[in-house]
């Protein structure tokens, strides 16, 4: 007899999920603790609300979000059908009515026999014989799964308030304003290093003091600046105190100059490939088009491409890289698998990418079959596959999938967007090939 799954959470991750699921044949008690327990954010009790933008960015195959989607509909994604059913004008990008996309998704989960939808709690997961959970509670999970989840996890395993720097690509570095070296020459020259004379330093300073911050919801105000200083409210306590704390240039010399430079900015490899910076010490809540105009005048980083932007709320999620099976499951309890936010991504499409992902790994598992690993020239692949268990960096932060999650062409190709062209066919022919050495059903 197939297993039975409890998928924990309706929104985007888990309702995707829930269908993908189904469509393996498996039996689904999709349940929902709203409207019955409301949450911070949420304003309805509807399965797959969105609660900010109504977009789901761009279709365009050569950026990072329009490639998504093609990977996803070659898998067979139902939420994106979902999505363009409830779409409104929007260019370029995929847009929805947010109430007419949560009554189609209900729609489709209403007509689908093998998912039974519930409201309701669940705030243990009790070990039933014959039977799985798939966990797609995302960032405002209820304060008993948390508990849960430390008790099966460890303490350590649970992040609960993002204080996250911005992260750019390699390629977009200028290499030679930037130097390679590591503090007072210990181990290998692993960061970036921006050297700031004094005039770029005040420059830095004065813009982070007078720059626009984003809106902090209520609900993530007691927790603010606990454990990690924005860069700006560094900046505010007083002119000198970044080139004290993560600004201090102390053991670190410009090899073009052979001086200490007046402050330095490093920057740290983020994934394996070494194709991802993120700016050491710049947790921040400046609005993203600050960040990208302000952060663009440190030396060095005058075209950079940012793909994460720094940002401060609450967002509760695992360690994913420590904590997590390369299948999503948890590795002391094999029948509880996580999906959505709660693993690490960003955005809409990655929660639905990661929900499919995750159902694909338990079906798998139930019917004894062995899934390759999504190609890492794929965009799934790099963010799901590989990105959230890569153990470079000791602090594991989320992530929107982007082009720095893919390998280098083999071959050179001139032209940003001719490189991101390339990488879309490339991924699109690799996820091709993948699909005919593992049919679905």
């Amino acid at each position: 007899m197939k297993a039975a799954v409890t998928v924990v959470g309706a929104g985007l991750a888990g309702c995707e999920a829930a269908l993908q699921l189904a469509r393996w044949g498996l039996s689904v008690r999709l349940l929902e603790m709203r409207p019955e327990r409301a949450t911070a954010a949420h304003q309805t009790g509807d399965l797959a609300e969105i609660v900010c933008s109504n977009s789901l960015k761009s279709t365009v195959l050569s950026t990072s979000s329009g490639l998504l989607k093609k990977e996803l509909d070659l898998l067979g994604c139902r939420l994106l059908d979902c999505a363009r059913a409830a779409s409104v004008p929007a260019g370029a990008a995929l847009a929805v009515d947010k109430a007419e996309f949560s009554k189609i998704v209900s729609q489709a989960i209403d007509q689908e026999p093998l998912v039974n939808l519930e409201v309701g709690h669940l705030g243990e997961l009790p070990v039933i014989e014959n039977h799985y959970y798939l966990l797609a509670t995302g960032p405002l999970t209820s304060e008993e799964m948390v508990e849960e989840l430390g008790r099966l996890t460890g303490r350590p395993a649970l992040h609960f308030f993002d204080a996250i720097a911005p992260t750019v690509t390699a390629d977009s570095l200028d290499t030679d304003i930037l130097f390679r070296a590591a503090r007072y020459g210990k181990g290998d020259s692993d960061y970036w290093n921006s050297p700031l004379n004094e005039e770029e330093y005040e420059t830095l300073y004065g813009d982070l003091i007078s720059s626009e911050k984003a809106d902090v919801h209520e609900f993530d105000r007691a927790d603010l600046f606990d454990g990690c200083q924005p860069i700006e409210e560094i900046a505010a306590s007083g002119p000198k105190s970044m080139a004290f704390g993560p600004l201090r240039p102390v053991g670190l010399h410009d090899p073009r100059t052979g001086n200490r430079p007046h402050a330095v900015i490093q920057l740290r490899q983020e994934n394996l490939e070494g194709t991802l910076f993120g700016l050491v010490g710049f947790q921040t809540r400046l609005k993203f088009g600050e960040q990208k105009r302000v952060f663009r005048k440190i030396p060095g980083l005058a075209n950079a491409e940012f793909v994460r932007y720094g940002q401060m709320h609450r967002n509760f999620y695992l360690d994913t890289p420590r904590s997590l099976q390369r299948d999503f499951s948890l590795p002391d309890r094999p029948d509880v698998f996580v999906a959505g936010q709660m693993t690490g991504v960003e955005g809409y499409v990655e929660s639905i990418a990661s929900g499919l992902l995750s159902a694909f790994k338990l079906a798998a598992r139930e019917s004894s079959r062995t899934l390759s690993p999504l190609p890492a020239e794929t965009l799934m692949g790099g963010l799901l596959s590989r990105f959230l268990f890569d153990k470079t960096s000791a602090e594991f932060s989320p992530m929107n999938a982007n082009f720095g999650l893919l390998p280098d062409l083999e071959d050179r190709v001139r032209g940003k967007k001719a490189r991101k062209e390339a990488k879309a066919e490339r991924a699109v022919m690799a996820l091709q090939g993948w699909l005919e050495a593992n049919p679905l059903p």
